[in-house]
């Protein structure tokens, strides 16, 4: 798919995440504490140095792009899913099997999301063809 350049780079931030939703729903089904805790604390250090800033680089951006164009719904979604991905984060300092599962289930789902449905207006806005 042919993606805006300002949208290339969170593109590919995508992929990293969707690699950390499979390792950590796999923890999370393993039955074994030490591979939870490994992934949950694999979760919080990637989270402060690349997800974070990464939400924050959307927050400023296409989010912003979004709610001018009237697209409150997308841009809504968006700002809920980075909220509760924060709060599970913060909760995995404490790891749990089930934590890790919800942060895996919803990472996932709010990447395809984001690809699928968030880029794609973007892109509508931003002038790119994606055909």
């Amino acid at each position: 798919m042919k993606r805006h350049p300002d949208l290339l780079q969170l593109s590919r931030e995508h992929y990293t995440a969707l690699k950390l939703a499979r390792d950590a729903r796999r923890a999370a089904g393993s039955g074994n504490a030490n591979e939870v805790a490994a992934l949950a604390q694999r979760v919080v250090d990637l989270f402060a140095a690349q997800l974070d800033p990464h939400f924050r680089v959307e927050e400023q951006g296409i989010l912003v792009l979004l709610a001018e164009a009237g697209e409150h719904d997308l841009a809504g979604r968006t700002l809920a899913d980075h909220a509760e991905l924060r709060r599970l984060a913060r909760r995995l300092a404490t790891p749990d099997a089930e934590t890790l599962l919800s942060f895996a289930e919803l990472l996932g789902a709010h990447v395809r999301f984001e690809e699928r449905e968030v880029f794609e207006a973007a892109q509508a806005r931003l002038g790119v063809d994606t055909v």
